[in-house]
This record gives structure tokens, C-alpha cells and sequence, in this order.
């Protein structure tokens, strides 16, 4: 009888699916890819897309690793990629959503807190997320209704319900945005009721820490679909509560706008930060 296989970010008794594994094998060889730019950082070609938006070689080229290895895996799939965009597949009902390189900018200043996020959507529902930080070799991982894991250890969120011993992430926008105000207004709220509020500048991590306990809640405006969409299916399978600012649990890939928490403290930071 041959022996399951497992790689190194799973443990035996843990069992995920074929296309887990899959998804877990493509965000480590992103990942390393990754770091062998990250140590090399003033070799590569970077260019501006927008407002401290940028595009690396390193985005590129691990873009190109997770289409190659989906691809051969699922040939049939679609894709939503922070690079190239939408790519239509045979398969109608099934797609992969892709953020090589979420943390750009601390990547480009030496600050080794940035990831790969790959998101399973089929028929238009988040199934499958996997969130590899490639630096401190950790890979967040979830299917629904599998629970979420982290290195092949059950992860959940915490279970604080006082707001005032509550440690909080956020993304702060862009001062150009319309919604730069706003921000400033929540992020006042928020810290004035909470223990703290912390920015370090990649969602898909944010959210992956929030399913560990690590973070108690989290909120956002002005995200792409790639930058929450893998968060979104940890936090949901580590007990959390994810919605937009209207509480709505739908949509939010297309509204850009999140609001994630333990549960306990969901209504209570939704209340603050949609204050006007």
C-alpha cells in the first residue's frame, strides 16, 4: 500500500484536497521565487502603475509560476490575476483568483512582510484560500467547511468579546482617494475604544493572522478582488465573521470594502467605523 504524501506545510491526519495541494505546491514555488528577488531587490525592473501602485519583475514572474502550475493542474479554469487580469476558461464555473506579491511596497523597501494569495471561486462562491507569507515559511491554508490551518495545525480566531483589549488591522488609503478623510475618521473611532490599531500593508496577511488569533478584527475600502478573496475563506473556516460595511456577507470582491472580525466584536466595529 503506497503512503500518502505530504508536503511540507501539511502533517499526516491532516487530509486536504487534490486541489489544495495543488494550490499549496504552486504559492511555495511562487514563494520562493519570491525571496530569491527579495535578496536581490536593487537588481529588479520595477515599474509605476498608479498612485504608490507599483509592478515588479519579481509580481511578474510569480504571476507566471501560479498560472504555469494552476494551469497544468486545472486547464479548464479561469483566472483573475493582479497582472493580467481576467482570463476565461472552458470552464465556466470554476475560477482562480491570484495575488502574486501582496505587500508590493514593503517588498520593494526590504520589509519582509508580504505574500502569495490564491482563491478557489466556483459558481461565483469562495471554496478554497491559500495565504503563504514565503519569509517566516508560513502557509495559511483553509477549505470550506474544513476548518482553516496553518503549517498543518488548526488555527482559530480569538475568542475576545471586550473591544477595549482588542487589537485591530487596517490599510490606510491612499491620500488622492476620495475615501482618504473618511479613513482618518474611522481609524479615530476605532482606536479610541480598542487596545490598538495596526497597518502593515498586505490584506491577504491581515486576514490571515485575524483567523489566528493574532489580529481581532480588521476593516478595509478600496481593495481588489485578489487581495481578499483567499483572507475570506480563513477567516471564515477559523469561526470568524466576514461582511461588507453594510453587514452584507455577498459581494464583497466586487465592492472592494471588508469588515472582518472574531464574531464577537463584528457588530461593534461595524457600528464605529460606519459612522459618519
Amino acid at each position: 500500500m503506497a503512503l500518502q504524501k505530504f508536503s511540507k506545510w501539511t502533517r499526516a491526519g491532516v487530509r486536504g484536497s487534490a486541489l489544495l495541494n495543488v494550490m499549496i505546491d504552486a504559492a511555495g514555488k511562487a514563494g520562493r521565487n519570491l525571496v530569491r528577488h527579495f535578496h536581490d531587490i536593487d537588481s529588479l525592473q520595477i515599474s509605476k502603475k498608479g498612485p504608490a501602485d507599483f509592478a515588479t519583475e519579481a509580481d511578474r514572474r510569480a504571476e507566471h509560476i501560479l498560472f504555469e502550475s494552476l494551469s497544468k493542474a486545472r486547464p479548464n479554469y479561469g483566472f483573475l490575476m493582479e497582472e493580467r487580469g481576467v482570463i476565461s476558461g472552458t470552464d465556466i464555473s470554476n475560477r482562480w483568483i491570484i495575488n502574486p506579491l501582496d505587500g508590493t511596497l514593503n517588498f520593494l523597501h526590504a520589509l519582509p512582510h508580504f505574500a502569495v494569495s490564491i482563491a478557489h471561486e466556483r459558481d461565483g462562491e469562495l471554496f478554497t484560500g491559500v495565504v503563504y507569507e514565503p519569509v517566516s515559511d508560513q502557509m495559511f491554508w483553509a477549505e470550506r467547511g474544513q476548518g482553516a490551518f496553518l503549517n498543518g495545525r488548526r488555527i482559530r480566531v480569538s475568542t475576545r468579546r471586550d473591544f477595549s483589549e482588542s487589537l485591530f488591522s487596517t490599510g490606510i488609503p491612499f491620500k488622492s482617494r476620495e475615501n482618504h478623510k473618511s479613513f482618518i475618521e474611522q481609524l479615530e473611532r476605532v482606536m479610541a475604544n480598542s487596545a490598538g490599531v495596526r497597518r502593515f500593508g498586505s490584506a491577504s496577511l491581515d486576514l490571515a493572522y485575524l483567523a489566528t488569533g493574532r489580529y481581532d478584527g480588521f476593516w478595509e475600502q478600496g481593495l481588489s478582488a485578489w487581495n481578499i478573496a483567499a483572507g475570506i475563506v480563513l477567516v471564515r473556516e477559523a469561526g470568524g465573521i466576514v461582511t461588507d460595511f453594510s453587514n452584507r456577507s455577498r459581494h464583497m470582491l466586487e465592492r472592494g470594502e471588508i469588515v472582518a472580525s472574531n464574531g464577537s466584536l463584528h457588530n461593534e466595529l461595524r457600528k464605529l467605523i460606519g459612522k459618519t
